[in-house]
């Protein structure tokens, strides 16, 4: 399955929303409404992309964006391309009539949530939206979530960030694990060294500790974000496992999805999971003068 990697701005001006509606594309997106941004050209950091799309498609410059999310969808306007989406946020203050649309676009409109129509959105601004407890579908579009239903919800949803690293492949290993709330405080943290092993069995061990920890803390929907590619899509089945090793703890971390209510895995750019990343490399310098 091809990939795509994609950046995405939710800016705001007061309590409304920035959205532009496309008038080149193929048919099935021109008249619908998007959140500004772009795909991430190659060897370019995500913010610096997603500064060049905001210059030549609205003429907004914005200073203060904050990294909000990463979300994977298998976007059923483009067939089997899944799309990665690096998702970045702006509360600061923008004049709404600053706004120069590039030839891409022929109209923008701020919008109140409440105002917005489910149906004039094209299918990542409806699950942008929707994925921060900003948007919810009704009979008559979208509407905001109670802060009471927000509450309730995020208390068993969590997000884990993941790693495993090898250094010599195989040789001194180490794996770790973060949990995340929906607001990105961390929750709980660990990780441990393995001994000798390889990356992917690094990898793996690093799924089932988060998991683990997941379980003994009563969280029961899980969104999995690991930088492994090929993690990802064996675990999501997309791959086959050919590494005879790595079926014991393949099946281990199966048998624990399985006590979860749902558990998504998503892939992410490995400079997007810096915090699981140095819970494995202090893990590693700590055992670095230790014979094998």
């Amino acid at each position: 399955m091809k990939q795509r990697v994609v950046v995405q701005a939710v800016l705001k001006s007061g309590d409304r929303v920035l959205l532009l509606r496309r008038s080149q594309g193929r048919p099935s997106i021109v008249g619908k409404y998007e959140l500004p941004g772009g795909t991430i050209d190659d060897d370019e950091q995500p913010e610096d992309a997603l500064k060049r799309h905001l210059s030549n498609d609205t003429g907004l410059t914005v200073k203060n964006l904050q990294l909000q999310d990463v979300l994977s969808m298998n976007n059923r306007e483009e067939g089997d391309i899944q799309h990665v989406f690096i998702v970045y946020f702006s509360d600061k203050p923008v004049s709404e009539e600053s706004v120069r649309l590039g030839r891409s676009y022929d109209q923008y409109e701020w919008k109140q949530i409440s105002q917005i129509d489910q149906k004039i959105l094209r299918d990542s601004a409806q699950v942008i939206l929707g994925v921060y407890g900003q948007l919810s579908e009704s009979s008559s579009g979208i509407i905001p979530r109670s802060n009471d239903e927000k509450n309730t919800t995020n208390l068993l949803r969590v997000i884990i960030y993941s790693d495993g690293g090898s250094r010599g492949n195989p040789g001194k290993s180490a794996s770790a694990f973060v949990i995340m709330n929906s607001d990105r405080e961390i929750l709980d943290k660990g990780g441990e060294y393995i001994g000798i092993a390889n990356n992917n069995q690094a990898e793996y061990q690093g799924v089932l500790l988060g998991l683990e920890r997941a379980l003994e803390l009563g969280y029961e929907d899980i969104e999995y974000r690991i930088d492994s590619m090929l993690v990802v899509n064996q675990l999501k089945g997309l791959y086959t496992i050919k590494n005879r090793e790595l079926w014991p703890i393949y099946e281990r971390v199966n048998d624990l999805v399985a006590k979860f209510k749902s558990v998504k895995f998503t892939h992410i750019p490995r400079e997007l999971n810096h915090a699981a990343d140095a819970l494995v490399n202090k893990l590693l310098d700590e055992h670095e003068n230790e014979r094998p």
